[in-house]
């Protein structure tokens, strides 16, 4: 392969590889744990520098991932209760970690290079210059490494689907049945951080990020299904990393945030133009319920003086626009969509009710007495008198 080839797959199987535990991720409501993870592993890289002393031991990526593995677990264990929020248990844990690496260096490594660039803000377009051949095969290392973590974290998914779906949603309903939830979340969360810092070290943290949470967060625009959420996921990951290629080349940008950027774009497609939760779609939804609210008012306000002494009166189509509060053409344009729908009739200069219009006024009246209430709260509507009985 050449190298630009080889540069393509890195970025595809890393994403896939961080899209997976990403999806549960977003689900527990733990996005955050990512960017919180590259400032804890500081501390994991100290530690393993002063057992080690050197800066080219492999260690210090097990450093990392193991104080990843401290950060969520703390994290875990302080919001487990209920008694600190999450948000504020990240807050707490991660600066704390990060402070305790910091101090670490000043007071005993000050004169060495040591930080976060050491091993985890990886750069994609190097990632070709380390090589590892085996089994024949002669690959990048950050190829091998992102593989590898992507069978690890397919596996785990797939043995695990059922208890790790039943814990995301309900963790009290997956204990009760015998899951361990806390163990497999725990896992999960090991998982996690294996894939962060050797993902780190291959494409950068800032991509990392983005890979975990901007294609789940996509793939909940697309899709309510739990397996088609997840291949969504998977399916934004492959895009953006290979959008961002062809991105970056033709800008001459940097690799990493021209994929970051290509994961957004997705993520506003969907947020536009999703045929569920998109914007249009969501223009659209509230169009024809502000249609259907119109027209089961219509009918319920017909229906209300049908019979009384004030219906000559009231079931004019002037005096729709007082009574109602609509304008003139906002009257006629609502009255023409009941005329449509078969539910009012002309009977002289008055307005008439069908069998199909007394139908659809008594299913309103029994449906929407909520709707109408907080319709009246938010001024939308006049107050009117009691329909009758």
């Amino acid at each position: 392969m050449s190298p630009a080839t080889e540069l393509q797959w890195i970025a595809a199987v890393a994403a896939l590889a961080c899209a997976l535990p990403g999806g549960f991720l977003l689900l527990r409501r733990q996005a955050l744990l990512s960017d919180a993870l590259s400032h804890s592993v500081l501390l994991g890289i100290v530690v393993a520098f002063f057992l080690l002393g050197s800066l080219d031991s492999p260690w210090l990526v097990a450093g990392a991932s193991l104080s990843g593995l401290l950060m969520v677990l703390l994290v875990d264990l302080l919001q487990r209760d209920g008694r600190i929020k999450e948000d504020a248990a990240l807050g707490l844990v991660f600066p704390l970690l990060f402070s305790v690496a910091v101090i670490l260096i000043s007071r005993w490594a000050g004169h060495i290079h040591l930080d976060t660039d050491a091993v985890l803000l990886g750069e994609l377009a190097f990632a070709p210059f380390r090589r590892l051949e085996w089994l024949g095969l002669d690959l990048p290392v950050a190829l091998w490494q992102m593989g590898g973590l992507l069978l690890l974290n397919l596996g785990f998914l797939l043995l695990f689907w059922k208890e790790l779906s039943l814990s995301a949603f309900d963790s009290l309903l997956a204990g009760s049945l015998g899951f361990r939830p806390a163990l497999l979340h725990t896992l999960e969360l090991g998982l996690l951080s294996l894939t962060c810092v050797a993902a780190f070290d291959a494409v950068g943290s800032v991509l990392v990020v983005a890979l975990i949470v901007t294609p789940a967060v996509t793939a909940r625009l697309l899709s309510d299904r739990l397996p088609a959420y997840f291949v969504w996921a998977a399916l934004v990951a492959v895009l953006s990393s290979q959008i961002g290629w062809r991105l970056a080349v033709g800008l001459d940008a940097s690799i990493a945030g021209s994929m970051a950027v290509a994961g957004g774009l997705l993520f506003t497609a969907a947020l536009l133009f999703s045929p569920r939760r998109g914007w249009v779609a969501g223009l659209r939804r509230e169009r024809a319920q502000r249609r259907q609210f119109a027209r089961r008012l219509l009918v319920i306000h017909l229906h209300n003086h049908e019979g009384t002494p004030q219906e000559a009166e009231e079931c004019r189509l002037a005096h729709l626009s007082e009574h109602l509060n609509w304008s003139a053409e906002t009257a006629r344009e609502r009255v023409d969509l009941c005329l449509e729908s078969g539910w009012v009739s002309w009977a002289g200069e008055r307005l008439s009710l069908t069998a199909e219009g007394r139908a659809a006024a008594r299913q309103a009246l029994e449906e929407l007495p909520l709707q109408l209430a907080g319709a009246r709260e938010e001024g939308l509507l006049c107050p009117w008198p009691a329909p009758r009985t």
